[in-house]
């Protein structure tokens, strides 16, 4: 039985107020207070307003919009934390933008995400939360336990209030196909693969073809985040040239930069559906995009880790 000591304390970091308020609304829980400065020389500062002396916290921040200011005041957020006596601190991070830095592809290039992680251990954090990382290993460069959470469920339940027909579930890459199994799995239907090729680190890629049966059927497009939206629209295209009757586009992390709705209003894609794991992109969202929230799955999540519970049997079903 919970004691008061023992009642779960949530704090947000200035890249995910809005995703923590409603972590905190489907727990019932008040957001804990603390304040975020922005020196006029650009340094950080963090303060915690609350008494977390012996108590398990959770701080919730997306790395992104700004990255390296959010990630570093993720890292004195952790600090701020353990240095008031907290028992643990809990690192809820909906989007890990340097996930995708997970490998050495090229010579003298550093392994971001590894980096990444050895400074949110060296800060302090006891336990990390994420979603959809962009590799699954990234999970071995910690060695604090972390959960890897799936947006899955909520973008298929979404697809399923649709009513669509004879739908084809198109993953953007071989990279991604194994998740996007899993996306036909659920949805019952076909898959379909795009063979794409990216050149250099200009956030373009391009689609040669596309390997499965797609004409007359209804394609949705999956993957784990879009940044200009390029391999979204270039995928459409083909799809559009190998007879899709219609083109949906589902993705976790919609980090959105310049330019990118421009694209994606232009593209033949009817509606790009995306979770609130990222809150601060600097563009407008345009009637194309829909937004579904994945704030009752974290809540689960850090109940589950709260009460001592397996988050596995969350994706059980």
């Amino acid at each position: 039985m919970n004691t008061n000591n023992d009642k779960i304390m949530i704090f947000a970091g200035s890249g995910s107020k809005k995703l923590a308020a409603g972590i905190c609304a489907h727990l019932g829980v008040s957001l804990g207070r603390g304040d975020v400065m922005q020196f006029s020389e650009g340094n950080t500062f963090v303060r915690v307003l609350e008494n977390v002396r012996g108590r398990r916290v959770y701080i919730v921040q997306s790395t992104v919009f700004p990255a390296n200011d959010n990630f570093m005041e993720l890292l004195f957020w952790i600090d701020a934390f353990k240095r008031a006596s907290a028992e643990s601190v809990t690192a809820v991070i909906p989007y890990f933008s340097y996930g995708k830095g997970d490998k050495k592809d090229e010579p003298r290039v550093s392994i971001r995400a590894r980096v990444c992680a050895d400074a949110i251990e060296a800060a302090g954090a006891d336990r990390v939360v994420t979603m959809d990382l962009h590799a699954p290993q990234i999970q071995g460069f910690f060695r604090a336990p972390v959960d890897n959470l799936y947006a899955l469920p909520v973008l298929c339940e979404y697809v399923n209030s649709l009513g669509l027909s004879n739908c084809v579930v198109v993953s953007p890459d071989v990279g991604f196909a194994k998740q996007a199994r899993k996306y036909a799995a659920i949805l019952g239907t076909s898959l379909a693969i795009a063979d794409k090729e990216r050149a250099d680190h200009d956030e373009m890629a391009e689609v040669m073809g596309i390997v499965g049966k797609v004409k007359g059927k209804t394609a949705l497009i999956v993957d784990d985040f879009t940044i200009s939206g390029g391999t979204l629209t270039a995928v459409a295209e083909q799809l559009v040239i190998r007879g899709a009757r219609e083109i949906y586009a589902l993705v976790v992390h919609g980090v959105l930069a310049e330019d990118s709705v421009e694209r994606i209003d232009a593209s033949p894609i009817r509606k790009l559906v995306i979770t609130d794991s990222v809150e601060n992109q600097p563009v407008t969202f345009s009637d194309k995009i829909e937004v579904v929230s994945v704030a009752p799955m974290f809540a689960d999540a850090i109940r589950c880790i709260h009460n001592r519970e397996s988050i596995s049997e969350m994706f059980s079903q």
